[in-house]
């Protein structure tokens, strides 16, 4: 039986260096931006390719996210993981369909994402907007296609 008190406490990201911090913002910064300049010579360097912001979103799913087809391939290419999902299970592969990214689509899938991971998956991302084309590149099938659809928030009373 094990003891929970045992166990080594998280780390607090306030207890990192200030420098530290300013650094990895940096680096999500350039993910948002598709500014490939700064970053991937930084993973070259040893950053790495799947670190994670406090919500733990990757630096690959803030490039699929704003659509920067050059660098989620340079990501990918340098080992990023594609399946890797957030603090709230949404998948990386999701982000980019609901943002109709058809193209880093395709470049997700090429490396190996699953458009059935995470809530919603790709798969009923695109089946809730009706993205014909989308399920076609996500290789939806026609049980994927008869599956249930999370229900979009209410806006309104």
């Amino acid at each position: 039986m094990s003891d929970s008190t045992n166990e080594t406490p998280k780390p607090d990201i306030n207890d990192l260096p200030a420098e530290t911090l300013a650094f990895a913002e940096r680096m999500f910064e350039a993910a948002r931006s598709g500014n490939s300049e700064p970053l991937v010579p930084a993973i070259e360097a040893g950053l790495p390719v799947n670190l994670t912001n406090t919500k733990g979103n990757t630096l690959l799913m803030l490039a699929a996210y704003a659509g920067h087809l050059d660098l989620t391939k340079a990501l990918l290419d340098k080992g990023a993981d594609p399946n890797r999902e957030n603090d709230l299970g949404q998948s990386i592969m999701a982000g980019a369909v609901f943002k109709t990214h058809n193209e880093v689509v395709k470049a997700l899938m090429e490396k190996g994402a699953n458009p059935r991971l995470g809530v919603p998956t790709a798969i009923q991302t695109a089946l809730m907007f009706n993205m014909t084309e989308m399920l076609d590149i996500l290789g939806a099938t026609e049980e994927d296609k008869k599956a249930a659809v999370p229900q979009l928030p209410s806006m309104g009373p």
